[in-house]
């Protein structure tokens, strides 16, 4: 159901990247996500950071009326949709890439203390597209890659991974798709789970938009086992 909710904060966090936290507290897991809606613009789906929180980077002319919004503002919002997260192993690898932080933020914050160690690679193009807020509370290991080696160590996350990936028993990813194919190589497709992105227009499986092969990343996803992609990403 299409609910009205009222803006409590807006804040810069990283370039063309905003933080909106609203009213509302959804009762939601790591990796699913939210329909916004804005009258006279459109319907977007945006993965929850938490309970009241999405970060939204700015694509387009939808985000560019969101970016204009501020605290006393409204948004209207459905959800939360989709499968998300399915918490597994002890020492895990959390592989992000750009605006793909959101639900691995999430997916931190729900499970403080549950796993023996949680690593986040997480890699930008620059150092001023970072979208880090203050996961590091949430981690146990932080590690930075940028494109141009602004920040951290020059390069891809899937770098970092490929060196380390006997360390993890589990890897959860989310960012944009030939970053999660690349991930999901060195992975051979085994003990990862990927937050998959297509363009959605109802986000309850009905209008088909969002296939992935035989799958709809709304319904089926947006939270797929490794093993299921394979042929696919």
């Amino acid at each position: 159901m299409l609910e009205r909710v009222e803006l409590r904060e807006v804040w810069d966090v990283a370039r063309d990247v905003k933080a909106f936290r609203f009213e509302k507290k959804f009762d939601f897991k790591a990796g699913q996500f939210v329909m916004a809606w804005l009258p006279g613009v459109g319907e977007k789906p945006f993965s929850l950071a938490d309970e009241d929180l999405i970060v939204v980077k700015r694509v387009g002319p939808f985000t560019d009326r969101l970016f204009e919004l501020q605290p006393g503002d409204y948004l209207w919002l459905r959800g939360p949709y989709g499968n998300g997260f399915e918490p597994k192993g002890r020492k895990i690898a959390l592989i992000g890439g750009g605006i793909g932080i959101p639900p691995l933020y999430a997916f931190a914050k729900q499970n403080a203390g549950r796993f023996e160690k949680v690593t986040l690679i997480y890699g930008a193009r620059t150092k001023e597209e970072l979208a880090l807020m203050d996961i590091e509370n949430y981690v146990d290991e932080l590690i930075i890659t940028t494109d141009n080696g602004s920040a951290g160590r020059r390069g891809f996350p899937t770098d970092v991974l490929a060196e380390r990936k006997e360390e993890f028993d589990q890897v959860y990813t989310c960012g944009p798709e030939p970053m999660l194919k690349a991930v999901l190589r060195v992975m051979d497709y085994r003990n990862v789970q990927v937050s998959a992105e297509r363009y959605m227009k109802c986000g309850i499986g009905v209008c088909g938009s969002c296939n992935l092969g035989p799958y709809l990343v709304c319904r089926d996803g947006p939270v797929f086992d490794g093993s299921k992609l394979m042929g696919l990403l």
